[in-house]
């Protein structure tokens, strides 16, 4: 019911929905609510989100810590008075619930998985397919019956998740269904990690990139805070999430090598063919001698290639 299709069978067209239209993707997220009178202060205390300052209708990121303060879930927070939505990468669902039950004691606070299907619009005609089906386009987060809808951009490139929606009726009002291939290249020209693929509870956030707007520095204590202040503080981390660029039109696995010189840097996770970068595209978390511009090259059983290191966003990123 929730694993994405690769394809629908034409790469390139769905590509271009996402990025300049508005293409219909499934599968990828899943919603956790968590619901009662204590639901904002539990939550406030659990993930690193400012919870309590948010008002009714906003949405934010958020990130789910382990007590060593490495990652768990990324997520997107839906703000409401007595509910809280909870928007994570569907494989990263058990261990949400795991983790919000564990710590769910003395608060009157219900944790509830929605069964329905997460369908995500991406690309600058997102808004205009979500009203032709009667449906809100909201900044935040709202409401339309029992479907809800929340705005979750990438990098600037309108992204919105729809929950309870129609799938037909998107596709009638102009969406286009998108597979894992095309929203994969989207992703990582974005810059956007996936949790449990590219980055792991190995991974301190700093090293993903994903402190900024996802990070309260001035709430009270959370899960894992004490690594991520220090950090933030007084400290760096040795290891950053970049954009790897290949130099030649080889199309990399995953698990390739990233080698700076004669040392090995770091490990590619993501990869796919950019139609905008106009080249094979990827992400690793390499050490952060490798800086963006260095030239290394991307090794694997049977093959090589050189490649550029690429900061994130990638540069061709922006919304055509």
């Amino acid at each position: 019911m929730f694993e994405p299709l690769v394809t629908f069978g034409d790469v390139t067209g769905e590509y271009f929905a996402l990025r300049q239209a508005a293409g219909l993707v499934s599968g990828m997220r899943r919603l956790v609510w968590v619901t009662g009178p204590d639901a904002v202060a539990f939550l406030d205390g659990l993930i690193s989100q400012a919870v309590g300052p948010m008002t009714e209708g906003a949405v934010a990121r958020s990130l789910l810590l382990e007590p060593r303060g490495k990652l768990r879930a990324a997520m997107w927070v839906w703000r409401g008075q007595e509910r809280v939505g909870l928007l994570t990468d569907s494989a990263r669902l058990d261990d949400v619930v795991e983790d919000l039950t564990r710590y769910r004691f003395r608060v009157d606070a219900q944790i509830a998985v929605d069964e329905r299907p997460v369908l995500e619009l991406w690309g600058p005609g997102s808004a205009a397919v979500l009203s032709a089906a009667g449906l809100p386009a909201p900044d935040g987060w709202s409401a339309e019956g029992n479907a809800f809808v929340g705005s979750m951009p990438l990098d600037g490139l309108a992204r919105y998740a729809a929950v309870g929606a129609d799938r037909d009726v998107l596709v009638e009002a102009g969406a286009v269904p998108a597979g894992l291939l095309a929203s994969t290249a989207v992703r990582i020209e974005g810059g956007e990690p996936a949790v449990g693929v590219d980055v792991d509870e190995s991974t301190i956030p700093q090293e993903a990139g994903l402190v900024e707007g996802a990070v309260s520095f001035t709430k009270g204590c959370y899960l894992g805070q004490e690594l991520v202040a220090r950090i933030d503080s007084r400290g760096r981390v040795n290891r950053h999430l970049r954009g790897i660029e290949m130099a030649a039109n080889a199309l990399p696995p995953t698990g390739a090598i990233v080698r700076l010189r004669e040392d090995d840097v770091g490990v590619l996770t993501s990869v796919a063919e950019s139609l905008t970068v106009r080249a094979p595209i990827g992400l690793a978390v390499i050490r952060r001698e490798a800086e963006p511009g260095q030239s290394v090259e991307v090794v694997w059983d049977g093959g090589s290639v050189a490649a550029v290191v690429r900061a994130l966003p990638f540069d061709d990123f922006a919304v055509r």
